[in-house]
């Protein structure tokens, strides 16, 4: 007998993978049963490093991402997801062919050249969008 399906993959992708769909990922994974999903985030033109704003916000909430490194998104890494949900890379994400991924687009701004203040908004905008996901698909941590 197969055992139970293991957790479904969400994908945060971006352009540069050092803002946004970190901040998304790492709140997700916070958030989430990991028993019910697990977020990866990867990007179509990964920078060298999170920004340092995005870094800075996300220890408010008590996440640290400062040590993360943007990866590429690669046709490989896109056909181990079951949702992929988009944050400005557009045509640039990768088609899997014949598997059928579920997409979603958020339109966070890129906060790269934000002020603190605005580059909160985003993070808010984007947990609370992660929030309403996981209610919204039944992957709450157990009370």
């Amino acid at each position: 007998m197969v055992g139970a399906p293991g957790p479904v993959t969400v994908m945060f992708a971006c352009i540069a993978n050092s803002g946004r769909s970190q901040m998304s990922c790492a709140l997700f994974n916070a958030a989430v049963d990991p028993e019910k999903a697990v977020g990866i985030s990867a990007g179509t033109n990964p920078g060298s490093a999170v920004h340092e704003n995005c870094a800075q916000l996300m220890k408010e909430v008590g996440i640290d991402i400062s040590g993360n490194v943007p990866q590429k998104l690669t046709p490989e890494m896109a056909a181990i997801c079951d949702v992929f949900i988009t944050m400005g890379c557009g045509d640039a994400c990768p088609v899997v062919p014949g598997r059928h991924i579920e997409k979603i687009d958020w339109p966070l701004a890129d906060p790269k050249h934000m002020s603190l203040d605005d580059a909160r908004k985003v993070r808010d905008d984007a947990a609370l969008r992660v929030s309403h996901l996981i209610r919204e698909r039944g992957w709450q941590k157990a009370s």
